[in-house]
Order: structure tokens, then sequence, then C-alpha cells
């Protein structure tokens, strides 16, 4: 769907570039960004419903049946995979794909932007997430945890940073010029640690579904506001008057 979404826009700024740009270069920019913006608050406003269906008892019975067919597959491979997989969604695991980001930044692409972008959005979805944890919160699941934790339950903080973080990749990856094999793959495995690192958090028993679906909300947020003010901010940038 997230993915969708980008296309679709990007081909709204595309036909609005064709059709107003005699008139004013900047109009498709700024009309692209209110459509981005609307999605921003739309994301919003799903997010709060999401959040104020949390003690609601079909919620409970959604969390409680995903959250036994998740666990219905431990084993100890699979319990060894998404530790390591938990474990790429943490701290450390940031700042091994930073560094390596920063490496590809300013030896391929010769940009160092990239990199201030990515930790920024990383920053604002950490920041918020314990914001949000202490205003909501929510307890941790009552079954075995697998893993230890000393946070809050909702939202997620692993599946907001991770769809901020890789999702804010996919989106660059997405805006390379690069081989389109390449790409593809890049975006596959993104979409795919995305994912993995969400259902993880609900395999070793630390998370509600809920919690991941929050955290995925919260996170995909961020992108799209992220986007958006680094879109606007390239505008002024190249205009002389401003």
């Amino acid at each position: 769907m997230r993915h969708a979404l980008i296309a679709f826009l990007k081909k709204v700024k595309k036909i609005l570039i064709y059709q107003f740009r005699q008139y004013d270069e900047k109009l498709p920019y700024i009309i692209t960004s209110i459509i981005t913006l609307i999605v921003v608050i739309a994301g919003i406003n799903l997010f709060v419903e999401l959040t104020d269906t949390l003690k609601n008892e079909l919620m409970a019975g959604y969390d409680q049946q995903v959250t036994s067919y998740v666990i219905s597959f431990r084993n100890p491979a699979l319990t060894k995979y998404f530790v390591f997989i938990t474990n790429v969604g943490d701290l450390y695991g940031y700042l091994i794909v930073i560094a390596l980001t920063t490496l590809i930044s300013f030896v391929i692409f010769k940009q160092k932007k990239y990199v201030g972008q990515i930790i920024l959005v990383l920053a604002l979805a950490s920041v918020s997430n314990m914001i949000l944890k202490r205003f909501i919160n929510r307890a941790r699941p009552g079954i075995e945890h697998m893993v230890s934790v000393e946070t809050l339950s909702y939202p997620s903080g692993h599946a907001m940073s991770a769809m901020a973080f890789y999702g804010f990749l996919i989106y660059l990856f997405y805006t390379f010029k690069m081989n389109k094999i390449l790409k593809i793959l890049a975006i596959i495995i993104l979409a795919i640690l995305i994912l993995s690192i969400g259902i993880s958090r609900i395999y070793l028993g630390v998370h509600f579904p809920s919690d991941i679906a929050g955290g995925y909300l919260a996170g995909l947020i961020w992108v799209f506001f992220c986007i958006m003010i680094f879109n606007l901010i390239k505008i002024f940038r190249r205009d002389p008057e401003t």
C-alpha cells in the first residue's frame, strides 16, 4: 500500500510539473507537498482511531488470536532468527546500518545529506515513540518474554523506528538513479526487514499485534512528513530570491 501511494504521488507530481510549469515552477511542488500533508493528517487520524480501540474487546480478541498463531511457530532455529532480527531493529543495529549508509553516501553517491536525513528521521521517530509510550501507558503482554524489555508497550518502538528508518531508505532508493534490478532488490530486502522486525516482537512475546500496527503507522507518518519537509527545503534552496 505504501509503495503504491508513493508511486501515485510521484505520478501526480509529474503531471503537475507538465501542466503548471509554464505558470509557476514551484506550483507543482507546492501542490505535491499539500497532498503529502493530507496523507500525513489522514495517517495521524488513523493512528488516533487505532489507539482509541486498544481497550476494546474486539481488539483484545484480535491481539490474542494473532499472538497465539505467531508463537505457535516457535522453534530453536526461528527463535535465533527473530532474536537476530530484533537486534537489527535496536540501537546497535541502527548504528551499523548508519555507518554503512555513510560509507555508501560518501563513496558511491558523493552526498552527505542523505546521512543527516536518515538520522533525523530515526531521531524523530525514537523521541516521539518515548513520548507516546508515556502518554498511552500500555503494559506489555502477560506472556513469556524471550528477550528483556524495560519500556511500555504501545506503540512498538522497534516497529516505529524500523518503518521510519528503513522506510525512508526505501524512499531514497526509489529516487536514486541506479541499476533497476539492484534498486528493486534493495527495496524488497528493506521491506522484508521492516516486516520481520515487527513479527519478531510478537514472536518473542514482548508486543501485542496492535502495538506493531500502531508503530508501523506512526513511523510511516514520519516518513511522509520528512519527505515533504526535505522536498520543500530543496525547492527553496534552488530559489535565489529566498
